[in-house]
């Protein structure tokens, strides 16, 4: 492994989507993350489609650049391997619920005496000194909790929605990997680990308020919240005669320079058009006549107008056409790499570009248990206790052909 992070090994113990998004990043980075699976595998390697069982296209995607050991943490031997592992470690980063890794004898006060200047990093639903501490979270629930379906209701037609993507575990997963690298840098001033949580509920909390808590951010509240530009009906790509455009009429130019090009005489020295503050006390009607003004013209009329203007926009993409985008292709986002076992795969590229020490992929998301063998013998297992593990059923091992 190469890259910035070149070095560091992380004990990746968690599954589905957010943990695994922060590790494969750190992956990417050059870390080697060892990913400790259940002997199932993670729930995620069934969400197809895919081309075999248990690798699935979101797998695929955030499990890169990570090496996978599969082993029965229930078992004795299985803790003893954990435990091993994490002596060699950097970083061990965990999904389950405190009270589960206790169960397993896997607490921090047990992984800090086999390496006690660990960082010992915990993602999962609320933090621990309050009344759902001991809740399962999911994404769903989450945003939920969050009032995310409630602003998405108070934004359209008034049914809650959840966004369609799993927001929360992605903005926790990257609070999660700011936190580690951090720590990773505070070991480095004063040798010291630490255990550090990063509580789902209250993560996505502080990222939906912070657009949102508006008045009721003063004592006593000056409104019930939210942000009306974010809130206005028609703040979605506008309709045109045969299509749809994606806008952004933000400043004072921008306004001047839109109420010029669309002909709208009506809106000159409309004082609800005066300063930000006060299109923002209108904005719904304000949108409205927006929305209204570009079905007047067709989506490629309107980028140009837009474009001499100098107003931000751009075409509405679908998932299809994203990946055609000129600007994705020209830079390369999307190469094709071949895997071992599902073949060509389109994957993506690191979106940060270093001057020196480049981040890249280590390699392709793992099959469960195909390095099993390979992560045991680094940390002191023989052949013979390796194939004892595996017919105790301690730990599986891919037999993948390489």
């Amino acid at each position: 492994m190469t890259g910035p992070l070149s070095g560091i090994r992380i004990l990746d113990m968690t599954s589905v989507l957010m943990g695994p998004y922060a590790t494969s990043i750190l992956g990417d980075m050059g870390a080697d993350v060892i990913k400790l699976e259940s002997l199932e595998g993670d729930l995620i390697r069934q969400v197809g489609p895919g081309r075999s069982d248990a690798m699935g296209g979101m797998f695929m995607h955030a499990n890169r650049s990570k090496r996978s050991i599969a082993v029965d943490l229930k078992k004795p031997a299985g803790r003893d391997i954990a435990l091993n592992l994490a002596r060699t470690a950097d970083v061990l980063v965990y999904n389950l619920r405190p009270q589960a890794m206790e169960r397993l004898g896997l607490g921090y006060e047990a992984v800090a005496r086999a390496r006690a200047d660990i960082v010992y990093v915990g993602t999962f639903g609320f933090g621990q000194d309050g009344p759902y501490a001991a809740k399962p979270a999911y994404d769903d629930l989450v945003q939920g909790l969050c009032a995310v379906p409630a602003l998405v209701a108070e934004a359209g037609d008034g049914t809650p929605r959840y966004a369609p993507i799993n927001i929360a575990d992605r903005v926790v997963g990257l609070h999660a990997l700011a936190a580690i690298l951090a720590a990773l840098r505070h070991r480095d001033r004063t040798g010291a680990g630490q255990r550090i949580d990063v509580p789902m509920f209250e993560t996505m909390a502080s990222f939906v308020l912070g657009d949102h808590l508006g008045g009721l951010s003063y004592e006593p509240p000056l409104d019930e919240g939210g942000y009306a530009r974010l809130l206005a009906l028609e703040r979605r790509p506008f309709r045109t005669a045969d299509g749809f455009l994606c806008a952004v009429i933000y400043t004072d130019r921008h306004w001047q320079r839109f109420i010029e090009i669309a002909g709208r005489d009506d809106w000159h020295g409309d004082p609800r058009f005066a300063s930000h503050a006060s299109r923002t006390r209108h904005m719904a009607a304000i949108m409205k006549g927006v929305a209204e003004t570009f079905l007047g013209r067709s989506t490629t009329e309107w980028e140009g107008l837009l474009g001499a203007a100098d107003i931000p926009h751009a075409r509405m993409h679908t998932l299809a056409s994203l990946l055609e985008d000129p600007h994705l292709v020209a830079v390369g986002f999307f190469p094709v790499s071949e895997h071992p076992s599902e073949g060509a795969v389109r994957t993506m590229r690191v979106p940060s570009r270093w001057s020196s020490s480049q981040p890249e992929p280590g390699g392709p998301a793992p099959r469960l248990g195909e390095h099993s063998r390979e992560v045991l013998g680094e940390v002191g297992y023989s052949t013979d206790e390796i194939h004892q593990l595996i017919t105790a059923g301690a730990i599986a091992a891919c037999d993948c052909g390489d």
